[in-house]
């Protein structure tokens, strides 16, 4: 017998159901990690700690963020015609992203003003610098993963590629950075051909296996190789880079005493900022500009169909190895800054945690979309780096507490909650490569003819 419309559950109850399944998977799963903690004793002995508050805390908001996502209201499809003002909702993007960049911009001197040149050390670093290397990175891994279509989870031996590159040749020959710069972009752009002539004729699972293996393998080389290495110990005393000669030190050949301004640590964080600013720009210009090429359209013919890509007669081989050595130039771009504003690398900055991060950024972010990179990179980084601004939680959870344990976790809530309420990213809209002319009006008798 048909259950009749009365004896059909109700939408609200079905819901609650619904809701009440994912706050107990989620229970489930917060307790080897939140309801026992292993903490040594007085003897040097681990002993567990219960606590199971957190635990009930983890199904409850599994719960209640369920029955929102469940009980929100659904978006009414869009029509095919748009009215003027769809149309100029559109420039909506266009404007945030000039206001962003405008602000991005302008970021050091805005936290000159509010906290000072001693208190601006930590903005302009954690919050300025380290979010622009992985939105280079992000905008990066877009070419091979957004615009290609092909799985990458070893990008960041590409990374290091570049990092170790300037590394070793200015420790060992005195190459400046600006010579070593675009060295070091070669060199992971041919890491990176070497990498996709492997993966020609592999896709989906396989690709991503064998990605995640050849950052391995550069890891692992940099580890056991410490001749040239100097393996876990990493190279230290990298040389820092100038602004055309000008090292930012004090004395009377310094940058400070050139321009007559008293000597700051913050000038040197200044001008890393914009020099990875405008890193990260040429890197988007350079996307962009791409995308509309033939090269461009024909990554994203890979990334849709690749049986249709062929049949079109693309060469899906030169389509591959030219996604797989762009993305890795710029991933090489980044090492080599990274190494330059740290003075140090070692294997441990390069290991798979940071390949997973990037792709996130690309994931979550919207694969393709260069602002939706560049948002999640700045969610992603500077909510990492905001953990370790909440230090009052310790009076809450105790003092042994530490926000930045849990960073992983909830980058990995965010792709849960991202993947169910907008799978195709925080920027799912693509603009289109080529526009037509002008909109044309395509009568009834046409589609029928199948020339609609």
């Amino acid at each position: 017998m048909m259950a009749t419309g009365s004896d059909a559950p109700s939408p609200a109850r079905t819901a609650l159901v619904d809701a009440a399944k994912t706050g107990l998977v989620a229970g489930l799963l917060a307790f080897p990690v939140l309801a026992l903690r292993a903490e040594p004793d007085f003897s040097n002995k681990l002993v567990l700690q219960q606590r199971w508050s957190w635990m009930l805390v983890a199904a409850i908001a599994g719960f209640v963020l369920r029955l929102l996502l469940a009980l929100a209201p659904t978006a009414k499809p869009k029509s095919a015609t748009q009215t003027p003002t769809e149309r100029a909702a559109r420039k909506g993007p266009k404007i945030f992203a000039a206001f962003g960049l405008a602000i991005i911009a302008a970021w050091p001197f805005l936290v000159l003003l509010v906290v000072g040149p001693s208190g601006a050390l930590k903005w302009i670093d954690n919050y300025g610098v380290q979010i622009l290397i992985y939105v280079m990175l992000g905008w990066g891994l877009n070419i091979v993963v957004g615009l290609a279509g092909l799985l990458d989870l070893g990008y960041v031996a590409f990374y290091a590629v570049g990092a170790y590159a300037y590394a070793l040749l200015s420790t060992t020959y005195g190459v400046s950075f600006w010579l070593c710069l675009p060295v070091a972009g070669i060199l992971a752009a041919f890491w990176g051909i070497l990498l996709g002539f492997p993966v020609l004729r592999l896709r989906g699972d396989y690709l991503a296996i064998v990605t995640l293996a050849f950052g391995e393998i550069i890891r692992v080389v940099l580890i056991n190789f410490s001749a040239l290495t100097n393996g876990d110990a990493g190279i230290a005393s990298i040389p820092r880079a100038t602004f055309f000669g000008l090292a930012f030190v004090a004395g009377p050949r310094g940058f400070d005493a050139f321009f007559g301004l008293p000597f700051s640590p913050v000038h040197r964080l200044i001008f890393l900022y914009y020099l990875i600013l405008v890193l990260a720009l040429v890197t988007n210009m350079v996307t962009l500009r791409l995308r509309r090429l033939p090269i461009g359209r024909a990554w994203e013919a890979l990334r849709e169909d690749e049986i249709a890509c062929r049949s079109l007669g693309i060469d899906t081989t030169k389509t591959k190895l030219t996604a797989f050595a762009l993305g890795a130039m710029f991933g090489g771009f980044a090492g080599a800054f990274f190494a330059v504003r740290q003075g140090f690398v070692s294997p441990s900055s390069f290991n798979f945690t940071e390949s997973a991060t990037i792709l996130a950024i690309v994931v979550l972010g919207g694969r393709g979309s260069q602002i939706g990179v560049a948002a999640a990179a700045i969610v992603i980084i500077g909510g990492s780096e905001l953990l370790r601004e909440l230090d009052f939680l310790k009076y809450v959870f105790g003092q042994d507490f530490d926000p930045t344990q849990y960073r992983m976790l909830l980058v990995g809530l965010a792709m849960v909650v991202m993947m169910n309420w907008r799978p195709r990213g925080f920027v799912s809209t693509r603009e289109p490569s080529i526009y037509l002319g002008a909109s044309k009006s395509i009568g009834a008798d046409l589609v029928q003819e199948g020339r609609g």
